[in-house]
């Protein structure tokens, strides 16, 4: 049976409960995927023991594997390690972005404030899985059918994921480029004047519509008009779009409707026609807000992401994460958590769920990359769930953390050797619950360390080795007038492609 979904087939769609219908005002649109995208699914991360890799002499050109490129996991949040991700592409594009949703600053925090309201789930959800079978039939969705999932509006936090998703996003042609723009877009820090900007984008008579065709054009606007809907449905709370940004937006609206993180990211990854092979996932697949807690070790509580990393007493301003930006920490953090969305305290420590994607990547990836960028608000928040050290522990692979240029406000005064101590707690969930608790060795965890040359933090070398980790490499580095000392992209990667070669090599000889 071959399935249409448009306004003539709407009541056969509310007979089969998936809900009240879409607002007449969107219909229809078509969603242009093209079918061959999805007629055998994205082969898997995991790579056989005996793949060879070669390597160009040129050490300006940065190497690729000979029959098959590495499959990587990369721990990081949405901004530190997008400077090298285009340089990543080069290498391979098997990747899988493993990122957090605990986020709670700017559009997000406005988001989750006017939306964050509980409606009881009445029907199922539309899933990713019933998403891609319509797209492997058909070739595209008419969405003019789909009707609306009664959900937690509010939601986890997609900032990360689609400030990730435009890293990733396809920008070979113009129309491409158009719809990256459309996407990235943020809306001014004056109130009003970004309520004015939003409307000429939702009614489609903004020149950032230009050079984007039809079909993107419908399905982009009918997703921010659904989001438009939602908050108008929400006549006591006034949404401030100041510094909104665009993909939020559209993430959000997407989200709702699906009722569905992952469908919302399936969706943004065809829009943005970012490669198969590489997956965004969020470390908790969930339809649920999601608050991230810290434990100092003076004993003190800091609840949201915002609050540890860069408080701004709630203003819209471009976030700053420079240390000399925002007060100190009145202690070093000993570690993070997630509590109920309205707790206050260690009493409301909640266990969510690792996504199942994301053990299973972990399980088969040739390398496992914890990025720089906020220690405990980026990374940890990932690491700290039931099943990661686990997996991670077991494997032989290769498992490189890369150190930060600078120091932050969660890692004022570290050295490098604090940095890993800090990623071995959180998988040892050393300071949770003692029914949780691991007790791996730093070297099961981290077995290379790239630093950026020049860089702030002190490589303690002597307490590093009594940790096992001896293998310390320093790459190339930049400044950057904004953050400081950072990696130089291309250098990072060239050594991290010589790095999984070397492994490579040794597993085959291993194996031999």
């Amino acid at each position: 049976m071959r399935w249409r979904l448009d306004s003539r087939n709407r009541g056969n769609m509310a007979d089969i409960g998936l809900g009240p219908p879409f607002p007449e005002a969107l219909l229809p649109f078509h969603f242009p995927i093209s079918p061959s995208r999805f007629h055998s699914p994205p082969r898997s991360l995991a790579m056989a023991a005996d793949h060879s890799y070669s390597y160009s002499s040129n050490p300006s050109s940065i190497p690729v594997p000979s029959t098959s490129r590495p499959s990587l996991l990369v721990f990081s949040g949405g901004t530190a390690f997008n400077g090298v991700v285009e340089e990543l592409k080069k290498l391979t594009t098997r990747v899988a972005h493993v990122l957090p949703v605990s986020d709670d600053g700017g559009s997000t925090a406005e988001i989750v404030r006017v939306l964050g309201v509980i409606s009881g789930s009445q029907y199922p959800s539309l899933s990713l899985l019933s998403i891609h079978s319509l797209c492997m039939d058909i070739g595209f969705i008419s969405i003019s059918g789909i009707h609306i999932m009664h959900s937690v509006p509010g939601g986890p936090a997609v900032g990360d994921i689609r400030s990730r998703c435009l890293r990733l996003s396809d920008q070979s042609t113009s129309e491409a480029l158009a719809v990256h723009k459309l996407i990235g877009h943020r809306l001014p820090l004056d109130a009003q004047a970004a309520k004015l900007e939003w409307y000429q984008i939702v009614e489609g008579e903004h020149a950032l519509w230009e050079g984007v065709s039809k079909p993107y054009r419908e399905t982009i606007r009918s997703f921010l008009a659904y989001f438009q809907n939602q908050i108008l449905r929400r006549s006591r709370e006034s949404f401030c779009f100041s510094n909104g940004s665009i993909g939020n937006f559209f993430f959000a609206g997407a989200r709702i409707f699906f009722n569905s993180l992952d469908a919302a990211i399936f969706l943004f990854s065809r829009v943005s026609d970012i490669p198969a092979e590489s997956l965004i996932l969020p470390v908790i697949s969930t339809n649920d807000r999601l608050t991230l807690g810290c434990e100092l070790w003076d004993g003190s509580i800091i609840r949201g992401q915002n609050e540890i990393s860069h408080p701004t007493s709630g203003s819209m301003q471009p976030i700053n994460k420079g240390i000399s930006s925002v007060p100190p920490l009145p202690s070093a953090i000993k570690r993070v958590f997630y509590m109920s969305s309205e707790g206050k305290n260690l009493l409301h420590e909640v266990f969510p769920a690792a996504n199942p994607a994301v053990l299973d990547q972990l399980s088969n990836v040739d390398c496992i990359v914890y990025a720089m960028g906020s220690l405990f608000t980026s990374i940890c928040p990932s690491l700290v769930l039931l099943g990661i050290g686990e997996i991670i522990s077991s494997r032989s692979c290769l498992k490189v953390l890369l150190l930060n240029g600078t120091h932050d406000r969660e890692t004022s005064g570290f050295s490098a050797s604090r940095f890993v101590s800090a990623i071995t707690d959180a998988l040892n969930r050393t300071y949770g619950d003692p029914q949780n608790r691991l007790t791996n060795l730093p070297s099961q965890y981290i077995n290379t360390l790239l630093v950026p040359k020049d860089g702030q933090i002190l490589v303690d070398a002597q307490c590093l080795a009594s940790r096992g980790i001896s293998h310390v490499i320093t790459v190339d580095s930049i400044c950057d007038p904004k953050v400081g000392i950072i990696f130089d992209a291309k250098s990072l990667i060239r050594t991290l492609a010589d790095l999984i070669g070397r492994q490579t090599t040794t597993n085959v000889t291993k194996a031999q």
